[in-house]
Parts: structure tokens; sequence; C-alpha cells
């Protein structure tokens, strides 16, 4: 088989895998919130995904601890990066649907480029900066058509999900200072065990009533474990070793589809018509913010635990 076309094969099969990985976990969180509360949720998926991360780890070779001089920033990792971030997230499926929830994540790239322009004073576009505009201004309207339809407590999801958007995406900034170099396994492992305990146990406040748990949201804690923890990570680590860093990104565009199908094949319903309607300017905009031009050709591997 040709080189190239082989190349081909690969980077499309690791892109299907990511997008369908990152498309499908915002059901799985709806699933498994409906019956298991979201603090224990969250620390049960990552005591899921752990012992995977620390046998690869192990396996690969990979420290387990940051550099020295860098292991507070580890902390700073776990708890920012999974703990509190990922809490927020299924937390904010409480009240909002699983579509909303995977287009506020979508607004990523955006939410990196504010700020990276903010605080590393990264040299940016007009088109960026307009993407940037347009994606924000569909997405507020957007959430405007959602809460005029779903009232307060849809609010409340929507505050914690934007929260955790906001979190990461500084947290990705401050690892574009000081994670250059350090594996994707370490920046992943430890830090996910740690989450994992200390949610599992904080989790324990929320009085968990295990007789209540459905069979489906332990399956889906699962699967957000081994498959979006584990297997997403790779998946997307070894998609940015193969593909133009713009290639990669384009997954963006195209997990939110996948979240708005799954829910509407499952529900009957996701979001209101306004807000697909609003779908085309807010993708556009995102796609203006991803695209770089020249600087595409710098390749840029960046931690895979964004989206899972």
């Amino acid at each position: 088989m040709n080189k190239n076309i082989y190349r081909n094969l690969i980077i499309a099969g690791l892109f299907g895998a990511v997008a369908l990985t990152w498309g499908t976990t915002w059901m799985a969180m709806k699933i498994a919130v409906a019956t298991v509360p979201p603090v224990f949720a969250t620390g049960l998926r990552f005591l899921c995904a752990a012992p995977l991360l620390l046998l690869l780890a192990r396996y690969r070779r990979a420290p387990l601890l940051f550099p020295a001089g860098q292991r507070g920033f580890q902390l700073c990792v776990m708890l920012f990066y999974f703990a509190i971030p990922f809490t927020l997230m299924i937390y904010g499926e409480r009240y909002t649907s699983s579509s909303l929830a995977a287009i506020i994540f979508a607004t990523m790239p955006a939410a990196v480029l504010a700020a990276s322009l903010l605080f590393l004073r990264e040299k940016t576009s007009l088109q960026q900066l307009l993407g940037l505009a347009i994606s924000l201004g569909a997405l507020s309207t957007i959430l405007w058509h959602e809460t005029q339809a779903n009232g307060v407590s849809q609010l409340k999801g929507i505050l914690a999900l934007v929260a955790a958007v906001l979190i990461h995406a500084l947290m990705y900034v401050q690892c574009k200072k000081r994670c250059a170099g350090i594996s994707v396994l370490s920046y992943n492992a430890l830090p996910c065990l740690g989450a994992g305990v200390l949610l599992t146990l904080t989790g324990l406040s929320e009085s968990p009533d295990f007789h209540a748990f459905a069979p489906e949201a332990l399956m889906a804690i699962a699967y957000l474990g081994f498959v979006a923890g584990v297997g997403g990570i790779l998946c997307y680590f070894a998609l940015q070793q193969v593909a133009r860093p713009f290639q990669a990104s384009l997954v963006f565009l195209v997990f939110p589809l996948i979240a708005i199908a799954l829910e509407n094949w499952l529900n009957g319903s996701s979001i209101s018509r306004e807000s697909l309607l609003l779908l085309l300017p807010f993708l556009l905009g995102i796609l203006l913010t991803l695209y770089r031009g020249a600087a595409q050709k710098r390749k840029v591997v960046v931690p895979a635990a964004i989206q899972r």
C-alpha cells in the first residue's frame, strides 16, 4: 500500500475514534449523573482510568512524577485540570442537555486563544480574532435561547460548564509554559489517580445511595473511565503525532455534531431549532479561530485531557 494512503487511513481512523469518543462522553455523563452524585461519579470515573494509565506509564517507562521544581504544579494539574473542571462538567449536565454541554466545550479553542492573548501575549491574526468574536457571539445567542426555553435550572448548569471551560483554558496556557517535554502519560497518570481518590472520598459526603445506582449509570462511568479516559487520551495524542495541527483540531467541529445526533437518536430532542441554526456561524467562528495559516507547520503537542 502507498505510504501516503496508509498514513491518511491512520489519520482518518484516529480522527474518527477521537470524534466518536468526545462526542459520546456527554451522553455518558448525562446517564451517569442521573442516579450517581456528580462528585462521587467523577471520582469513580478517574479510579477506573488510573490503573490502566499507571500500567501504560510503567510499560513506556514514563516517570510518574513531574521533574523537580514542577511537582507543585503537578498538584495543580490534579486539582484544576482533573478534579474541579470534570466535576463541574458532570454537575452541569444535571441541568443541561448533553448537546448543549458539547457545544459549550467546543469553544475550548476560542477560550485557549483568549487566554493565550491575555497571559502569554501570543501573536494572533485578524482572522482568528474575527473567529473568536463570531463563535462567542453565536454561543451567547445559543445560550440565551436555551435559557429562555428552560429557565433558571438550565442557567445553573451552563455556568458550571462555562467555568469548567475557563479553568481548562487557563490550565492549558500554564501547561504550555511549564510542561514542555513531559510525557502525556506522566501528565495524566498520577494526577488522575489523585483526583480519583480525592473525589471518591469527598463524594461520600453526598451520601450516595449505592442501591439506587442504575446499571446503565455504572456502565456509563466505566465507559468514561476506560474508553474516554484512556482510549481518548491515547488516540488524541497519536493523532497529534501523525496529523498536522489543523487537521487534528478539526475534531472540535465534529464532536458536538455527534453529541447532538446521539441525543436526538436516544431522546428524540436536543436543543431548540434556533440554536441548531446558530451552529453554522458558531462552527465557522471556531474554524477561523483554529486556522493559523503558515503557523500550522509548527508541530505542537498539547496535553490530551481536555475532552474525556
